[in-house]
């Protein structure tokens, strides 16, 4: 299988011995929308910026289509393109001169540049604004052209770093399907990263899960969930929710894939009946506010990882 990306206990320390990333490895097909998911300060911006040759590794090694990002960072980058968290076009220009100022930087061909502009403004819904001031772009608007700017050099390897962040609900579910249509053409990889749940289970082939600067799972979407069973209870006790969690376990109600966050426990069944569980529940003596059973959702997988919710 041809990679498009390799990363080998990638590590990052500032100064002061701040550990941002700590030796992560994976690797990406080509055409695969690969994902991080972590809260602010999990090390997927440091990673990104190692990535993208903005930031110079403390130790080991990445290739982005082969080229190494420290020995090689020039080679890297050309066949690379980045969308940062903070907008970077200029907003007193038009549209369409932004496009053509990253074109003729990229090394596109003049010939080549202009059908290639009105090919992405017409997939991102960009034709009718291409004349416009970007200062008179919305948010969503400002944030499908920094992505056509970043494609019009057709990267091998694009980088999104928190692509819908500060976006209005509709305008992000809008941003969502874009991005999904650009995984589903396979033209490009995609690596992004995200602290949404819903984005990474429907944009992402796979999913790299960041606590603390180390990943702390990698698969599929659906087989990080299915690590949790068809069907899990959940719980809310009055009481000290550790102390609700010690209880299940010793009385074999809940495994070691049982977590608790707050007083909320959650009790994966793994096949065993809802109501046997439910009934082992009241009969240890817990004090539930309330009990549900529902599927595991990717919530649940995080919380299991890390002990912490993510940031809405």
């Amino acid at each position: 299988m041809h990679h498009a990306l390799e990363v080998h206990q990638l590590a990052k320390t500032y100064p002061g011995g701040v550990e941002a990333v700590r030796g992560i490895s994976f690797e990406v097909a080509a055409g695969e929308v690969f994902g991080m998911l972590g809260p602010n300060g999990a090390g997927k911006s440091t990673t990104i910026g190692m990535l993208t040759t903005a930031v110079r590794p403390s130790s080991s090694s990445a290739r982005v289509a082969g080229h190494d990002v420290v020995g090689r960072p020039l080679a890297a980058r050309a066949v690379s393109s980045v969308v940062f968290q903070e907008a970077v076009v200029d907003r007193s220009l038009s549209g369409r001169r932004n496009l053509e100022i990253h074109a003729r930087l990229w090394g596109v061909e003049p010939r080549d540049a202009g059908p290639r502009i009105t090919e992405l403004a017409a997939a991102l819904g960009l034709a009718e604004l291409l004349e416009r001031p970007v200062a008179t772009y919305s948010g969503g608007q400002r944030r499908r052209l920094e992505i056509a700017r970043a494609l019009t050099s057709r990267p091998q390897l694009l980088f999104l770093d928190e692509p819908t962040v500060g976006l209005d609900p509709r305008i992000r579910a809008e941003l969502i399907d874009l991005i999904a249509g650009l995984g589903d053409r396979a033209e490009t990889t995609i690596l992004l990263t995200t602290h949404y749940l819903d984005e990474a289970e429907r944009l992402c082939d796979r999913l790299a899960v960041l606590h603390d600067g180390r990943i702390v799972a990698l698969d599929t979407p659906h087989a990080l969930r299915a690590e949790l069973g068809d069907q899990i209870v959940e719980l809310r006790v009055a009481g000290d929710g550790e102390a609700a969690l010690g209880v299940l376990a010793q009385d074999g109600i809940a495994g070691a894939d049982a977590f608790r966050v707050g007083s909320t426990v959650t009790v994966p069944l793994h096949g065993r009946p809802a109501a046997d569980a439910i009934a082992g529940i009241e009969q240890a003596g817990l004090h539930a506010v309330a009990i549900t059973t529902r599927p595991p959702t990717l919530d649940d997988v995080y919380l299991r990882l890390t002990g912490g919710q993510l940031a809405a």
